[in-house]
């Protein structure tokens, strides 16, 4: 048996000859439980408070009205909130996404309109694009087999629809033609409950584990930075040492080829060898043990070597 269309405000009676009034309050009692909000015109015994609008459900995704079709464009405004987002969610991992569209919508409004014509120009550009493609997918064989299956849906929807409020007017409680109650909502068992519950502790324990690894990272980032630190300035401190080197090693040179220029006029006693700048040790060694085994024979050459000595020293020292 098939029923017309409803009139929004029309007040039929029910097979039985029974009031509308009997009937309204159970009709609002299972629009609730099926989680259905009033529609216009529909009147219970008592004016219903209005649902409000909670959005798209999280984690589920839209259908495309024609999952064939070109993909539709998204607004100027719509790309500027995609660009930036993962910024924002990056530089504040624990803002919730509501804050974060908040603080973009606050950024947008305050953006140079320059900037602001970037992203409005790439959105009219895409939507020009999705337009002629739209135009062309609508001439292909597929969108009139689209459209002839989303028809069909519909008239379905609509029969069944009608079907289930004859079968309330009729005194049958919430049991659909396949023996399915409808008040049954799958998302409301305790069996969904507990594994909602389960998720979000997991998520719970998932974000605690991410706070303290950044902590640890945090320190760690401290510690390369102070090791960093102390190899910079002992590179530096090498550095000095080894000028300091090579400069006493240059002074080195020089004393070593005054003495060895100086003491070659002057022999040692007994051998007659004067000093090379490769045997200025020898020579040294040898004229000092000469000079201890008879100091007082010497006299001379003592006061020669210290008048030498006090001159190479006043030059390069």
């Amino acid at each position: 048996m098939s029923h017309g269309p409803r009139q929004p405000g029309a007040a039929t009676a029910p097979a039985g000859g029974k009031a509308p009034g009997q009937h309204g309050g159970f009709v609002v009692a299972v629009k609730q439980e099926r989680g259905e909000g009033p529609r216009a015109g529909d009147k219970g015994p008592q004016e219903e408070e209005p649902v409000k609008k909670r959005g798209w459900p999280k984690g589920k995704k839209r259908k495309k009205i024609l999952p064939n079709g070109p993909k539709a464009p998204v607004t100027g405004y719509v790309r500027f909130l995609n660009e930036r987002r993962e910024q924002i969610r990056t530089r504040h991992p624990d803002l919730p996404f509501p804050e974060i569209t908040k603080m973009l919508g606050a950024e947008w409004s305050k953006l140079q309109p320059a900037e602001k014509q970037r992203y409005l120009d790439e959105a009219e550009k895409e939507k020009q694009q999705y337009l002629k493609e739209l135009r062309a997918y609508q001439q292909s064989e597929a969108y009139k087999v689209c459209t002839e299956k989303i028809q069909e849906k519909r008239i379905k929807k609509e029969d069944s629809s009608s079907g289930f409020m004859s079968t309330l007017f009729n005194g049958h409680k919430g049991v659909d033609c396949d023996g399915f109650s409808t008040f049954d909502v799958p998302i409301f068992t305790e069996e969904f409950l507990d594994q909602n519950k389960a998720r979000e502790a997991e998520l719970r324990r998932l974000r605690k584990m991410n706070v303290a690894f950044e902590e640890q990272n945090a320190v760690l980032q401290r510690h390369t930075q102070s090791m960093s630190s102390a190899r910079e300035r002992l590179e530096q401190e090498l550095a000095l040492e080894e000028r300091r080197t090579m400069a006493l090693q240059q002074q080195l040179q020089a004393v070593r080829q005054a003495l060895t220029a100086s003491f070659a006029s002057l022999p040692v006693p007994g051998t007659g060898e004067t000093p090379t700048l490769s045997t200025l040790d020898f020579y040294m060694a040898r004229l000092h043990g000469a000079i201890e085994r008879d100091p007082a024979q010497h006299e001379r050459l003592i006061a020669r070597v210290k008048e030498i000595l006090a001159r190479v020293a006043s030059e390069h020292l």
